[in-house]
C-alpha cells in the first residue's frame, strides 16, 4: 500500500534564483528611494567625498587640493541646485591642482553661473543680485572647504607647516580674493552700464 505524502510544517525551500533576483530588485529599489531623498543625496555626496579622500596621497600635497576642489565644487553645486538644477558646475579634477589653478577653477566655474542665477531675478536690482550670488557661492565654497579640511585632518596631513596645510590655506585665501575681485569688477561693470544708459 502506497501512502500519500503527508503535510509537514517544515519550511519550503525557495528557489535561490528567484529569491536572489527578488532581493536584488528590492535592494535596487531601496537604493533609488534613498538617493531620491535629501538625506540620501547627502549620503551619496559624502560617499563621493570619502572616495576622493582615499585618493589623497600624503606625499603629494597637490592631491589634497584636488579633494578641496571636489568638496568645494560639490557644495557650490548643492547650494546652486535649487536655482540652477543639479550639477551646475562640472568636475575638473584631472587638471592642474596647484593652489592658484584650484582657486582659479573654483572661482571661474562658480562665477560663470551668474547669468543663469541672475535670470531668475529679472525684477531685482542687479547689484543686489550680484552680491547675493557671491554670498551664495562663497557659502558653498566655505562649506566644501570645511568638509575637505575635516577629511584631511582625519588623515593627519594638516600638521602645522605641512605643504598640504599651506596649500589649502593658500587656496582658501585665493578663492576669497577671487570672489571679492569678481564682485568688484561686476559692480563696476553694472554701474558703468547704468551710467551709459
Amino acid at each position: 500500500m502506497i501512502s500519500a505524502p503527508q503535510a509537514t510544517n517544515a519550511p519550503v525551500a525557495a528557489d535561490p534564483a528567484y529569491t536572489g533576483t527578488k532581493s536584488s530588485q528590492a535592494l535596487e529599489e531601496a537604493q533609488k528611494t534613498a538617493a531620491a531623498s535629501s538625506q540620501g543625496q547627502q549620503n551619496l555626496r559624502n560617499s563621493r567625498i570619502l572616495q576622493a579622500s582615499l585618493q589623497v596621497s600624503i606625499q603629494a600635497g597637490n592631491d589634497s587640493l584636488a579633494l578641496l576642489y571636489r568638496t568645494a565644487v560639490d557644495e557650490i553645486d548643492n547650494v546652486l541646485a535649487p536655482e540652477l538644477g543639479p550639477n551646475a558646475i562640472q568636475n575638473a579634477m584631472s587638471q592642474d591642482n596647484s593652489a592658484q589653478a584650484t582657486a582659479g577653477r573654483i572661482v571661474g566655474l562658480s562665477t560663470a553661473m551668474f547669468n543663469a542665477y541672475a535670470a531668475r531675478y529679472p525684477d531685482k536690482d542687479m547689484e543686489v543680485v550680484a552680491q547675493d550670488f557671491v554670498n551664495v557661492v562663497r557659502g558653498g565654497f566655505e562649506q566644501g572647504y570645511k568638509e575637505a579640511e575635516d577629511i584631511l585632518n582625519s588623515l593627519g596631513v594638516l600638521s602645522a607647516g605641512s605643504p598640504v596645510a599651506e596649500g589649502i590655506s593658500q587656496t582658501f585665501a585665493l578663492v576669497q580674493k577671487g570672489y571679492d575681485d569678481w564682485l568688484a569688477s561686476k559692480l563696476a561693470s553694472l554701474r558703468s552700464d547704468e551710467a551709459q544708459a
